[in-house]
């Protein structure tokens, strides 16, 4: 009976703590989003490393990227990392390809390792890269045999930690870094996330913060001059070594709070909804939703909408599949593919292959 009071007690204590967590990132939510409203302006194209905003794994993206609360397997480190530990799977492997916008590559892969009460660790590295260019000049409009590219990575380390059978925390750190041709710019950020599931059907509530870290400033060879101080060959210093002063930009901090339930669930059947709020540093709020139709566990059919609500959106409609084959015990092969619409833009296609062990 002592045993049962002190367990019903300290779930108490933590759905207050929860509680309190959501309330403050929602009153962060409304303070920025009022004084974005006050300001008329929605601070869009102010941050760098808009990369780090390209959502991570086809079953995500099938969803509208609805993803935060139903996040329970690899792809948590991107969407919330407190779903890792809530991953029954000992060891997870993969991949994401994306042919992106105006034939850039982007690419994330990721592996983690379960350690049972300990907790769950993972490692991730994100890509994104333009193909090789000429360079182009007034007097080599053709190119002058130079060659520049420009490409972006993000490498994170993930630990996750379920303090309840209900509930979980994680924290995502990783190193920034943006280049074009001979200049680049780094920067360190961390993703802080929370997950609770309901006693009301499995009712899965989750908050979460993104991108809270360092500005980015370019630096580099291209930026380096040399300059005569007062502009005259036959006095003073000469030719001295100096830099142009760049600005620097803080990267897109994020707030997610997401809601997922399995709406039916029986022996062969299973069909979840979710909705993430969404507000980021450098835009309007909007909305994401999103449905996967599960046969089996094995085949998955989902269908969600980007970004409603936001002001000037490129997003839409989204949707996909998956097949999940069991090899044998304790290892399968999980295929997902997803198709993301984004207006005026070429559409996008999203392939990703995990190994569960």
């Amino acid at each position: 009976m002592k045993m049962k009071s002190l367990k019903f007690y300290n779930g108490g204590k933590l759905m207050k703590k929860y509680s309190l967590i959501i309330i403050f990132l929602v009153l962060g939510l409304l303070t920025q989003s009022n004084a974005q409203k006050l300001s008329g302006t929605t601070k869009v194209g102010t941050t760098s490393a808009q990369f780090l905003k390209i959502g991570a794994g086809a079953r995500a993206v099938g969803m509208g990227g609805a993803y935060s609360a139903m996040s329970h397997d690899i792809y948590s480190v991107y969407w919330n990392p407190a779903g890792l530990s809530t991953n029954n799977n000992t060891t997870e492997v993969t991949f994401n390809h994306a042919a992106w916008l105006a034939d850039v590559k982007y690419d994330f892969a990721a592996a983690s390792f379960n350690m049972g009460e300990m907790g769950t660790i993972a490692a991730s590295f994100t890509s994104l890269g333009t193909p090789e260019q000429e360079v182009t000049t007034n007097t080599n409009p053709e190119g002058d045999g130079r060659m520049w590219d420009a490409s972006a990575i993000a490498v994170g380390l993930t630990y996750s930690k379920m303090l309840t059978d209900r509930f979980s925390v994680g924290v995502n750190a990783k190193f920034i870094s943006e280049s074009v041709w001979n200049s680049s710019a780094s920067g360190f950020a961390l993703d802080i996330g929370t997950l609770y599931r309901t006693p009301f059907n499995d009712l899965t509530i989750s908050a979460a913060i993104f991108n809270f870290g360092s500005d980015l400033s370019l630096d580099g060879r291209d930026i380096q001059f040399n300059t005569d101080p007062d502009n005259n060959i036959d006095t003073g210093p000469n030719n001295i070594p100096a830099n142009y002063d760049t600005d620097s930009y803080p990267i897109p901090l994020m707030f997610r709070f997401g809601l997922a339930m399995d709406v039916v669930k029986s022996r062969f059947v299973r069909l979840s909804g979710a909705v993430d709020a969404v507000h980021p540093n450098d835009n309007s709020e909007y909305l994401n939703l999103g449905t996967e139709f599960a046969y089996d566990e094995m085949f998955m059919i989902r269908v969600g909408y980007r970004q409603l609500f936001m002001d000037n959106s490129e997003g839409g409609l989204t949707y996909g599949g998956g097949i999940k084959y069991k090899i044998a015990d304790g290892f399968g092969v999980f295929i997902n593919y997803a198709y993301a619409d984004y207006g005026r833009l070429p559409s996008v296609h999203f392939f990703d292959v995990s190994l569960e062990l």
